[in-house]
């Protein structure tokens, strides 16, 4: 008896061990879930991977952090729209890196969830935002630091981070609190090829800066220098913006309408908006040109491009009357179309409105660039989504998706401004 009560003991404790080495194990957050693998060569201008530019702030100071709870629910928002490339701007802050953890847990709670993201190392000159005056021909000791950061989470999160831009509008020369020469931006793009070639970052990582179309050598020819020839070289891309809207102001050639007597008045608000496209399409044009002019033959995709919902600033109904939901919407579909069809991905700007970008004027433009409203009110570009329920059951601080203006469209065109009225319209080319 002895001898049967110790092989049936036996037996018990075999099929137990079986049976817990079948049982699969949880995932933790930071294992990656298995996905099909892409490269940025395969999501960059595939109309299958949409992209768009991430801010997931959510108060007037970018110290008040968004939980990782709260970026998931950004997240999970803009998947259901179609998104699935983000564009980020720093790695100084905890945003990207808990973004980053929160896809992670996205991914192994569903499989099915994909997204990826363009991570973004700040770059600044020598004395930025300290109150000093910059120093542009020296770069920032502070610059070394970020892009070990952004290499260190490249390598940790090698399935999500395809894209790595060195600066974000670091060259051109309106941003005086900052710009760098273009030699500083090509010795990180240099320092992170060459770490895909030595086998320290994926090979198939691609390496950009982000800028202003001038910066690309489309615009002055003072941005015509040596190390920028070389920097368009040694990208793997380039990504490149253009801001019509703010030429409304600053360069408004493009900008107006025609009274023919023949157009009702939202056809010249649509009139004035085509004008708007084919000035972006001319900027591109101009980067193209330049690169081709070199003996360069690179993709150029469209690393932020936006239109702004409300300005009390030169944007505004005292300004050029550029900025409301109707007219953020036909941008929007523009880009999107245009970028499509030429085989271009766009990152447009933004997602979510942002209230730190200009915290002591709640009514400038640089708050008002999303899609959707900080609450998570879904503006006019979006509301075909809301009627396909696209966002049924997803919130944003607590809210459901709902559209702006309760849905009435005729209370949303009572804040619609026309353009000037012009004689004649020209287009830089």
């Amino acid at each position: 008896m002895r001898t049967l009560k110790h092989i049936s003991k036996f037996i018990m404790i075999t099929l137990l061990i079986v049976s817990c080495e079948k049982t699969p194990k949880k995932k933790t957050s930071s294992e990656p879930s298995i996905q099909k693998q892409v490269t940025a060569k395969d999501i960059l201008g595939n109309k299958d991977y949409v992209a768009i530019s991430y801010g997931g702030y959510r108060t007037k100071t970018r110290d008040v952090q968004p939980t990782i709870d709260e970026l998931k629910d950004d997240m999970k928002i803009l998947h259901a729209m179609g998104i699935r490339v983000l564009r980020t701007y720093n790695v100084q802050l905890p945003q990207a890196a808990n973004l980053l953890k929160a896809i992670r847990e996205l991914i192994n709670e569903d499989n099915k969830f994909e997204m990826y993201v363009m991570l973004g190392a700040w770059i600044d000159c020598k004395y930025a935002w300290t109150g000093q005056t910059p120093d542009h021909n020296q770069e920032s000791e502070k610059n070394e630091e970020e892009i070990e950061r952004a290499v260190a989470l490249a390598n940790q999160y090698p399935d999500i981070i395809k894209i790595i831009a060195v600066g974000n509008e670091a060259m051109v020369k309106w941003a005086a609190s900052y710009y760098v020469q273009p030699g500083v931006i090509l010795k990180w793009v240099n320092h992170l090829q060459n770490l895909k070639k030595k086998g320290k970052l994926d090979k198939d990582l691609w390496i950009t800066s982000s800028d202003n179309f001038a910066s690309w050598g489309g615009g002055d020819t003072i941005y015509h220098v040596e190390d920028l020839s070389k920097l368009i070289k040694a990208v793997d891309f380039i990504s490149m913006h253009t801001y019509p809207m703010h030429d409304t102001h600053y360069n408004p050639v493009f900008w107006g309408t025609i009274d023919d007597g023949k157009r009702s008045s939202l056809e010249k608000i649509d009139f004035a908006m085509q004008k708007a496209k084919e000035y972006a399409i001319s900027q591109y044009d101009s980067v193209h040109n330049y690169m081709k002019s070199l003996g360069v033959n690179k993709p150029i995709h469209i690393g932020e491009t936006g239109w702004a919902t409300y300005s009390n600033g030169h944007y505004g109904n005292t300004g050029s009357k550029a900025t409301d939901e109707y007219k953020e919407a036909i941008y929007y579909k523009h880009m999107r179309e245009w970028t499509e069809k030429a085989g271009m991905s766009c990152f447009y700007f933004e997602a979510f409105d942002e209230i730190w970008k200009d915290a002591r004027n709640p009514r400038g433009s640089e708050n008002h660039f999303g899609l959707f409203t900080i609450d998570g009110k879904a503006k006019y570009a979006l509301w075909n989504l809301v009627d396909k329920d696209v966002f049924k059951g997803l919130t944003r601080n607590g809210n459901i998706i709902v559209k702006t203006y309760n849905g009435n469209k005729d209370s949303l065109l009572l804040e619609v401004q026309l353009p000037p009225v012009k004689a004649k319209l020209v287009v830089n080319h």
